[in-house]
């Protein structure tokens, strides 16, 4: 496939969260710009890129190799997202737009119309829409940015069920936008809190406990990088 040089780094990191290019592989500049139709350049400056998000490590005698995670490191990332989530949603009462909510607005009519009806399977990107709306809206370029890695790095790390009540949980949304159309940064931080909190309790590490415990091991499955965003 050919893609345009400067998406070559979100190319890369969407194979790797898809299991593409699986833990611990090998990732050759050659290989990658014949597979994704450049130059080694913008290979090379994207493998810089993902070794800085924590997707890539460089090994001695290997060179650039996809990263193995540790439990611990899987569990900080899901943490942080659980801390920074109601930080966004009490900026996002004091700096959304119009623009802002009446895509989450929508979002939150369409999730909670869904959820009524058993639509399980239009939950996930729809969710994942509504939270990085909401990161947009704190008007954080720093902070959506921060937001939008973990939630790739938990799409890598984590397989998410789906809750067990879905209209309380879209309810969750329809209040965190009411909070965030009042101004009421407090609100939305408790309301986005309580659910971030609830929410880490579907997600469940890519690998079993085995031989190597302190090593992130899965045959992970193909995902859709749509995924990513949830």
């Amino acid at each position: 496939m050919r893609i345009p040089a400067h998406s070559v780094c979100t190319a890369i990191r969407d194979d790797i969260v898809a299991g593409v290019h699986e833990r611990g592989s090998r990732l050759t500049e050659e290989v990658l710009a014949r597979r994704y139709g450049v130059s080694r350049v913008p290979v090379r400056e994207a493998l810089r890129t993902l070794e800085a998000e924590g997707f890539v490590v460089t090994r001695r005698h290997a060179g650039a190799c996809v990263a193995e995670p540790t439990e611990q490191e899987a569990a900080d990332v899901l943490e942080m997202r659980t801390l920074l989530e109601p930080l966004g949603a009490a900026r996002a009462a004091q700096r959304r737009t119009e623009a802002h909510l009446k895509v989450l607005r929508g979002l939150v009519r369409l999730g909670q119309e869904r959820a009524r009806r058993g639509h399980s399977e239009d939950l996930r990107s729809l969710g994942g829409w509504f939270h990085e709306t909401l990161a947009q809206a704190s008007g954080s370029p720093a902070l959506t940015s921060t937001l939008a890695q973990l939630r790739h790095k938990i799409a890598w790390m984590y397989t998410v069920e789906a809750p067990a009540d879905p209209v309380r949980s879209w309810a969750e949304h329809g209040g965190i936008v009411d909070a965030v159309a009042r101004g009421d940064g407090d609100r939305a931080r408790a309301i986005t809190a309580l659910h971030q909190e609830r929410a880490a309790d579907t997600h469940r590490l890519r690998f079993p406990h085995g031989d190597r415990a302190d090593r992130v091991r899965t045959s992970q499955h193909h995902v859709n990088m749509s995924s990513a965003r949830h």
